[in-house]
């Protein structure tokens, strides 16, 4: 059976194109939502409204969440509700990036 953990788990393999640090430890993961017939549903945003490198991270999310024995679909949704901020980054996102 599908659950959250197991797929924020494997997106933590997923890398942001520019940072290099994994989408989930950014904060840009907002949800997770699998359901009963396989299909995954994935909520993140973007660290700002303009970034153009939406079409960089959605293969590979889709790409790392096909791998999960049961993912039959995979929908990457965009959202910027609500805004993305740097108290969203895990700890080890922070230090790598400075921040901390």
């Amino acid at each position: 059976m599908l659950n959250k953990k197991i797929l924020l788990n494997a997106l933590k393999n997923v890398p942001d194109p520019e940072l290099g640090i994994s989408v989930v430890d950014l904060g840009l993961i907002y949800d997770v939502r699998p359901d009963k017939k396989g299909n995954v549903e994935v909520v993140m945003t973007l660290t700002t409204m303009g970034c153009p490198l939406f079409s960089l991270m959605e293969e590979p999310i889709k790409e790392e969440l096909y791998k999960i024995k049961g993912v039959k679909k995979v929908t990457v949704e965009l959202t910027f509700d609500p805004p993305w901020s740097i108290d969203r980054m895990s700890k080890e996102a922070k230090i790598k990036l400075g921040f901390l």
